[in-house]
């Protein structure tokens, strides 16, 4: 009988001893899919994805000061339309975020009498554009053609907006393109594509 005893406690000790088994390998399983997964996360993030903050009131009424913005690393076309943060060298020396308004082999012009913008010849008309017409002339002498490579980017609040018709900016270089605003992400709730 006491023979009985002793196995019905060793298998009892290793039937729990199998359940702590279990239970931590499940453990284990849980927490290398939680850490697979930040890894992944944090990868897109690193090569796919990064984020901004908008500084100044040069993009409104689209960006607000202090919007978080999601920017595409991954997207290299730049095209007329598109938000972009640019990191080329300026007399601010930090990151601006600015509307391409023409690409490369396009030509800018300005008329600062009527405040009117013109791409190719033919006046720009966005319902983005804050305070239009465009009276602040910069440093600007146009007409420019932009030269393959460039673009050339103004804020959508084109009278609070130093952009490349200034010195201080110039028309930027493509490899200065930190990203692609595809966003904003925050304050909370107020993600939506720009």
């Amino acid at each position: 009988m006491e023979e009985k005893v002793e196995k019905t406690e060793t298998t009892q000790a290793t039937e729990k001893t199998e359940k702590a088994d279990k239970a931590g390998a499940m453990l284990f399983d849980f927490a290398s899919i939680i850490m697979t997964g930040i890894i992944a996360i944090a990868l897109v993030f690193v090569f796919f994805f990064r984020t901004a903050t908008v500084s100044g009131r040069s993009m409104l009424p689209t960006l607000n000061h202090g919007d978080m913005l999601m920017v595409t690393a991954f997207d290299n076309t730049h095209e007329v339309g598109d938000i972009v943060v640019i990191t080329q060298p300026n007399d601010f020396n930090e990151p601006i975020i600015k509307r391409i308004i023409a690409v490369g082999g396009q030509t800018v012009d300005i008329d600062f009498n009527l405040g009117i913008v013109y791409i190719d010849g033919k006046p720009e008309q966005h319902d983005y554009i804050l305070n239009a017409p465009t009276y602040e002339k910069e440093d600007f002498k146009g007409p420019v053609t932009v030269p393959e490579g460039y673009v050339f980017v103004m804020g959508d609040n084109r009278n609070d907006s130093t952009d490349s018709r200034s010195n201080a900016v110039g028309m930027i270089d493509v490899r200065y393109i930190y990203g692609t605003v595809l966003g904003r992400i925050s304050p909370a709730g107020s993600w939506n594509v720009v």
